[in-house]
Order: C-alpha cells, then sequence, then structure tokens
C-alpha cells in the first residue's frame, strides 16, 4: 500500500505527447504553436490553447491546421519555440514571461516547411506524425478563463516509413513520442505490454 498526501501543483501537465500545431497567419505564412494539450477520440483530436495564443487566433479565423507529432530526439527544437510568440505586438502577459516575437518559426526552430495536400498550412518536415486537420468547433468554457477548446477532425494522416507496420497501423515499437512531463521532456521506455484490442 502507497501514502499518499495533498499538494497542489502549479501545472498539471501530467505527461502528454508534444504537439507542434502549424495554423495560417493573415499573410498566408505559417505559424507554429508548441502545445501539451491535446487527446484522441476517433478521428477527433481536441486541443487545448491559451487565450493570448497567435494559433487560437489563426483557427477562429482560418479554421485548418496541422498536427504534428514530434519524437524524443526534436525536444531542443521545441524548446528552441517555447519562448517565441508569431503575435506582434507581443502581448503584455507573454512579454513578462520572456516572449519574443519571431515571424518565422521554422528557421528559428531549424525546421523544414512542407506543403499539405488539403490544408494550407505548411507542415513540420521533421516530424514522423502529422495530421491534415480542420476545426469543428471552438469553445470557451465559462468556468475557465484562460483557455479555448478546439475539436478538430483529422483528414489526412502522414507517417515516417520507419515508423508505418501497414497502411492502418503505426509501430509502436517505432514511433516514440516527445513527451511533457510537469515541463520536463522525455521519450518512451522499454514496451511493458499491450492492450487486448491491439492488432499489432
Amino acid at each position: 500500500m502507497t501514502s499518499h498526501t495533498t499538494i497542489q501543483p502549479k501545472i498539471l501537465y501530467y505527461g502528454t505527447p508534444v504537439v507542434l500545431l502549424t495554423t495560417e497567419n493573415e499573410d498566408g505564412s505559417t505559424n507554429i504553436s508548441p502545445i501539451s494539450s491535446s487527446w484522441a477520440l476517433g478521428n477527433f483530436v481536441i486541443l487545448g490553447l491559451g487565450f493570448g495564443s497567435h494559433g487560437l487566433e489563426n483557427l477562429r479565423q482560418r479554421p485548418e491546421c496541422v498536427i504534428n507529432l514530434p519524437d524524443a530526439s526534436m525536444w531542443q527544437q521545441v524548446e528552441a519555440l517555447a519562448p517565441l510568440t508569431g503575435s506582434n505586438p507581443v502581448p503584455d502577459y507573454k512579454r513578462e514571461l520572456g516572449f519574443r516575437y519571431e515571424a518565422n518559426k521554422f528557421q528559428a526552430a531549424n525546421l523544414t516547411p512542407v506543403d499539405s495536400d488539403i490544408v494550407r498550412p505548411k507542415r513540420v518536415g521533421e516530424c514522423p506524425l502529422q495530421l491534415e486537420a480542420v476545426v469543428r468547433t471552438i469553445r470557451f468554457p465559462e468556468y475557465a478563463d484562460m483557455f479555448a477548446i478546439v475539436e478538430t477532425e483529422v483528414r489526412h494522416v502522414h507517417a515516417d516509413k520507419q515508423i508505418v507496420q501497414s497502411a492502418h497501423h503505426v509501430n509502436p515499437q517505432a514511433w516514440n513520442p516527445l513527451i511533457y512531463n510537469f515541463r520536463h521532456y522525455f521519450g518512451l521506455g522499454d514496451q511493458l505490454g499491450k492492450t487486448y484490442r491491439s492488432e499489432t
């Protein structure tokens, strides 16, 4: 039996995959927003985006995106994006947190823009999984004044051949997503087992 204590964590990023969300700017260029709040349900991916996020403003105006999933080896490129914002001027609260404006985030993080097939924002070429998606709903919960919930439908999936097991399966032993664990970056450890519903 374990012992527990009551705590009040400053954040609840308890270990989720990092997403590099690409959206279209007003001038047709592509913005990259690193986010750590997402989950999938069937072909739908739900995203949590903070108010003041340039990515959120882009999605409100141009409701298409690419949900790019980096692998663990990309953590330094993701961290290079962390203090950057596509908002100009930089909102006061972001300036206080050390953010600075950057127009070309691909160049700033040494990433490669790649044309998408069915949406306008570019994909991040280095990410092994890239999900082209359209926004279905953006909700602004009354109970929270800091974030929006964005519901997207994935319409097209690109996967690096090195992680593909078949036309319908990603090889979980080859795919090593970058995990954001209480503001620290991790990869995956050794496989422990699999669910009874696994087809691989």
